[in-house]
């Protein structure tokens, strides 16, 4: 049995430092855990004092952590917690195992944050960029319930939902997104190449030609002769809108546009309700606050307009007002999501019901972006032949009395 110099920390959240005897750093870890303890760095005496931990200081993070490699670090960090493993050296051994260079050092300076006495909570909020405020926040209330575990695996399961829904509405809109930018560029080539050629022989043969064949060459003939400047030009307005919409009041124009757009409106509506239900039913069971889960919750959902009216009502219920009643003033919220959050008020399982209603929602959004593509493909074969057919008409139309002529 050995000596292990133990810092850990108690139910209050108070840096406790000791000695703890043990066949080895799991039974001294559960040894701790009896007492209250929550272990953050056991380290056998007489032992060489080797952390390896290496991080250079003047080194900045680069590169962006995916939302995949969140879900490992969690659900691996989640199971050795549970395994008894203290929290620097679990992080230690999380950090070797990363491929991700990013993530290594995030990883590295979490764990040289947390074994100089901060909180894991405080640790992650110093990388806001990787850690959302419901992560750091869960985090929080696990530490101070002694349940960091059971979070980091809800939050780990959270992310993957999150992770499969962005995949799902991704994966729909490459074949949209493939057939329009192929439209825009069918409908280019033919205006800026075939038709002015069909345009010279017309007007070599004097042909008379209809009102809607010279409107189509004048159309021609703007893309000929101006088209660098019309590039220019929807370059310009396609950066001023993506700064528009970085603002403020850009965002929330836009977000209700989309809302307002059919189909992806119904898919957008579906994807921001199901990641409230989902981040508010497990903020509400990690033993957080109603009005904190709350504004947590509004600021991981993605439409400025379900946030704004999120925190909405997170003031009326700070005025005394239920959940469930503005849900129901709401226009954004369909009936069901209060009638639901209504019983899990009467019933004291809100908790339960959200989480229901996530998965309601969730497989909502499994079912419409699985019959998008059958939607939007007789619609874009209809554009794309609509356009092609406009072309050749204004085409063929002429030819008759360029017969004639001839």
């Amino acid at each position: 049995m050995a000596s292990y110099a133990y810092t850990a920390r108690d139910k209050a959240g108070a840096i406790k430092k000791g000695s703890v005897f043990g066949n080895d750093r799991q039974t001294a870890a559960a040894s701790l855990m009896e007492k209250g303890l929550v272990p953050i760095l056991l380290k056998e005496e007489g032992a060489a004092a080797a952390s390896g931990l290496k991080f250079d200081l003047g080194r900045l993070l680069k590169g962006k952590v995916k939302l995949q490699e969140k879900v490992v670090f969690s659900r691996q960090f989640a199971t050795m917690i549970n395994a008894g493993v203290p929290i620097v050296q679990a992080l230690s051994i999380l950090g070797e195992q990363t491929p991700s260079k990013t993530m290594k050092n995030v990883i590295t300076e979490l764990a040289k944050k947390v074994e100089g006495g901060a909180t894991l909570a405080s640790a992650l909020a110093e990388h806001p960029t990787v850690f959302s405020p419901v992560y750091i926040n869960m985090v929080k209330a696990g530490e101070t319930g002694g349940i960091l575990d059971q979070v980091l695996e809800r939050l780990a399961t959270q992310q993957e939902k999150d992770s499969e829904i962005v995949s799902k509405v991704r994966g729909a809109m490459i074949y949209p997104s493939v057939i329009t930018v192929v439209t825009v560029g069918a409908f280019f080539f033919l205006m800026t190449v075939i038709v002015p050629k069909m345009g010279v022989i017309f007007e070599q043969f004097g042909t008379q030609l209809p009102a809607y064949t010279r409107v189509m060459l004048a159309i021609s003939k703007g893309l000929t002769h101006y088209g660098l400047f019309i590039a220019i030009g929807g370059a310009a307005a396609v950066v001023a809108l993506v700064r528009y919409h970085k603002t403020r009041r850009g965002k929330k124009v836009f977000d209700t546009i989309i809302l307002r757009t059919p189909i992806f409106g119904a898919i957008v509506r579906k994807v921001n309700i199901a990641r409230f239900a989902r981040t508010f039913g497990s903020l509400m069971t990690s033993g957080i606050a109603v009005l904190d889960a709350l504004n947590t919750t509004a600021l991981a959902l993605g439409n400025s307009v379900y946030r704004d009216e999120l925190l909405q009502i997170a003031q009326d219920v700070k005025n005394g007002k239920t959940i469930s009643a503005p849900l129901r003033a709401s226009k954004n919220f369909p009936p069901i999501v209060s009638q639901m959050v209504l019983v899990g008020e009467e019933t004291g399982q809100l908790d339960e019901i959200l989480v229901k209603l996530a998965e309601f929602y969730e497989r909502e959004v499994d079912a419409v972006v699985s019959n998008l593509t059958s939607i939007i493909e007789p619609l874009l074969i209809i554009i794309i032949g609509g356009m092609i057919g406009a072309i050749v008409i204004g085409i063929l139309g002429p030819l008759g009395s360029l017969t004639n002529s001839i």
